[in-house]
């Protein structure tokens, strides 16, 4: 995808040098663009945990480059202890996001299966290439599904598509197409009227400030809205569609995303719309059976809801919003039950939201 004219990934190495690796700074945006550079595993487990880098898939690919990093720093005698190591170190930068995990443990698979190679390091380095070529091209994929969604709507509709969306699971979170947008993306690039509804999605405004972003650098119309306001858009029958994204999905459909797709998926069941989530396989977690008691739920710092962060003539400033003795409750994801969900759409086809569909276009994942 393009900023300015120019295209991007997400994260990438750095031209000159093979022990850096650089990501867009998603604090900073929309207001400045910046680049942070990661040259420890202490810099990707800031960059993630401090949201540098933002949505599952890039964390999971940004986890990947951490362990080379750490491999970097690491002396071949004391291998296998370190890597273990730093593995469940960064694990712990954020809990919820299930492909962290998953690319941790691929890198640390990689790393002590081919330990005694002599080309090592080069080749790990090239183990984090291919995860995040993967999750380009599930990316991808998962437009082509999603298109087909949009497509069958014009077609009955013959007027503009109105999507919702709720966080940012564009390409900012992913490292290119994105999930929930790739279809999106995929229809504005073959002439299919769309519109998106843009969540705001706080306390962190990764709606307000990320997806109407990117939305704006790719030409999308699109309207940034309170998060309430939704479901009376959905009751006027000003939404077509809602597609969001998924930071962990259970075995059965469950799905844990960012706080406040929940009640999205209450109203949008409540006005018979169609509620899809997007994601690549690396989001589903094989083991967890129920998604509202098993999925961890992160609960973050209470100064991203006692404050709000925004855009003055001298930069990026927090302002204090709540009175300085109230308490603060700030959970930052929910889960959406299997029963409220009308589709998946991963790189392998559309799904329903229930164990057997799912291991349908995954049979490899039976036990």
């Amino acid at each position: 995808m393009e900023i300015q004219g120019k295209q991007y990934h997400t994260i990438w190495l750095q031209k000159n040098s093979t022990n850096i690796v650089e990501v867009i700074d998603q604090r900073k945006l929309p207001f400045q663009f910046e680049v942070f550079e990661m040259k420890t595993v202490e810099d990707a487990f800031f960059a993630i945990k401090e949201m540098v880098v933002r949505g599952a898939p890039l964390i999971g690919v940004t986890a990947a480059y951490g362990m080379y990093l750490a491999l970097l720093q690491t002396e071949r005698s004391e291998l296998e202890f370190v890597i273990k190591s730093k593995a469940d170190y960064l694990k712990a930068s954020r809990p919820t996001a299930v492909n962290l995990a998953f690319a941790v443990d691929c890198m640390v698979d990689f790393i002590l299966e081919n330990q005694n190679d002599e080309n090592l390091l080069e080749q790990t380095l090239e183990k984090a290439h291919q995860l995040k070529a993967e999750e380009i091209e599930f990316s991808s994929k998962i437009g082509d599904f999603g298109l087909e969604i949009i497509e069958k709507i014009y077609a009955a509709k013959q007027d503009t598509v109105n999507v919702l969306t709720h966080c940012n699971a564009g390409w900012l979170a992913c490292i290119d197409w994105g999930t929930a947008t790739a279809p999106i993306y995929k229809a504005h690039l073959k002439g299919i009227p769309v519109h998106v509804w843009v969540d705001e999605t706080r306390p962190r405004n990764q709606g307000a400030r990320l997806t109407a972003y990117e939305l704006g650098e790719q030409g999308v119309p699109h309207t940034v809205i309170p998060d309430n306001t939704g479901g009376h858009l959905m009751q006027h029958g000003m939404v077509d569609l809602v597609i969001v994204g998924s930071d962990r999905t259970s075995v059965t459909g469950d799905v844990a995303n960012k706080i406040g797709t929940y009640l999205k998926a209450l109203a949008a069941h409540d006005n018979n719309i169609p509620f899809y989530v997007a994601l690549p396989s690396s989001t589903f977690d094989w083991e967890i059976e129920d998604g509202v008691k098993q999925i961890p739920i992160e609960q973050r710092d209470p100064g991203e809801v006692s404050e709000i962060e925004g855009w003055t003539k001298t930069g990026i400033q927090n302002v204090r919003l709540i009175p300085e003795n109230s308490k603060v409750a700030n959970y930052g994801f929910d889960v959406t039950p299997a029963r409220l969900v009308s589709g998946l759409i991963t790189e392998r086809g559309v799904c329903s939201a229930n164990r057997k569909s799912i291991l349908k276009l995954f049979p490899e994942k039976k036990s």
